[in-house]
């Protein structure tokens, strides 16, 4: 899994045999700065050219099978131990609201297999987008499968780049809502890059120092995203360092309190898309996010019930994306359905994926 926060690969090696995914090992790899830069580009701008796609697509791919192999050998496995890789990929454009809609993720599949040995599943949103849909949030089914049960409904919030919210009733024959709330990690993240040199607020003790400009985060949640109806989804093409810049040329703050009302911003983004879906027992943080203590303060004092990680229910909350996407290769393989159509809005429910063999 790589996401929108571009911090880097996460690689879990995963045990379905039981009615819960079983983590053998988990794996993380920095990029390198070269390859960061050129994903950067490639995110972040709005053209890029040929030569610079195809060499960030076969780089990307060469790194995420050497990724794979280094796994392997912490874990003391060979290639023949795994039935299957499911490579996300790394998203350089999402744009499910143009016409006609598409979106694009990276890391050739092809180099993964051969250098791997390994049947690797790639390219999963791009099926639902022809069906119809917004191709995201993808994680919803695997909520649905391992932490829908019958004694409570759930909002389980994952915030990576971008957070998205899925909602489980109890009872089970409800229909699954979820979509995208808006911005998680993508704006502190950069902002952090641009102004502290650092490339994330650990612990969310940067935000915490700083104070919520009321004007700044006013006109930040005017944006029409936050207002539209689900299903949606979104991404760092939209909210990124451009679009917070055009609010702070209206509203002036220092970097410390930009960096508040960033952290403001995803917890209201949060607890708004919350109180969109039906009753709620309890809310379930899990991403990256979930290491931002000052975030997870907002929500606690936001919020009408209690909220808490994923690790309470037994997945850790760093390694779940990872392991969802895992979960979405096996269901290929199985040949089984895998997205929801009342969370991405397709008009059927569809196998997603492309299968590369070994």
């Amino acid at each position: 899994m790589s996401g929108t926060s571009l911090d880097g690969v996460d690689v879990v090696i995963v045990n379905f045999n039981n009615d819960k995914p079983v983590v053998i090992s988990t794996y993380f790899e920095a990029y390198c700065d070269e390859l960061l830069t050129s994903i950067k580009n490639a995110c972040r701008q709005s053209s890029i050219n040929f030569e610079d796609l195809g060499q960030l697509d076969a780089k990307l791919g060469l790194f995420y099978a050497q990724c794979i192999q280094n796994s392997l050998h912490e874990a003391k496995l060979r290639p023949t131990d795994i039935i299957a890789i499911g490579s996300h990929g790394q998203t350089v454009q999402h744009s499910p609201n143009s016409n006609p809609p598409y979106t694009l993720q990276i890391g050739d599949a092809n180099r993964i297999a051969e250098h791997t040995g390994i049947a690797v599943v790639a390219d999963f949103r791009r099926r639902d987008v022809a069906a119809g849909g917004q191709g995201a949030p993808l994680v919803s089914a695997f909520h649905q499968a391992v932490f829908q049960n019958a004694m409570e409904s759930l909002a389980v919030v994952n915030v990576g780049g971008i957070s998205n919210v899925t909602f489980l009733a109890k009872q089970q024959k409800d229909r699954i809502i979820g979509f995208d709330c808006g911005p998680g990690n993508t704006l502190m993240d950069q902002w952090c890059q641009l102004h502290f040199d650092v490339p994330y607020d650990k612990a969310g003790e940067l935000s915490k120092t700083g104070c919520v400009n009321t004007a700044l985060l006013a006109s930040l949640l005017s944006d029409e995203y936050f207002s539209k109806p689900y299903p949606k989804s979104t991404g760092p093409e939209y909210f990124n360092l451009s679009w917070l810049h055009a609010h702070l040329d209206k509203h002036p703050a220092n970097k410390l309190d930009t960096l508040s009302s960033l952290c403001e911003l995803t917890a209201i983004c949060i607890r708004r898309s919350v109180q969109q879906l039906p009753s709620v027992d309890k809310v379930l943080i899990c991403g990256g996010g979930a290491n931002n203590l000052n975030l997870l303060s907002r929500l606690n004092e936001l919020m009408d019930g209690p909220v808490s990680t994923t690790k309470s229910y037994g997945v850790s909350p760093d390694w779940l994306e990872a392991i969802a996407f895992a979960w979405l290769a096996k269901q290929t393989m199985e040949g089984k359905h895998s997205n929801i159509p009342s969370v991405t809005g397709a008009k059927k429910a569809v196998i997603l994926g492309v299968v590369y063999p070994a």
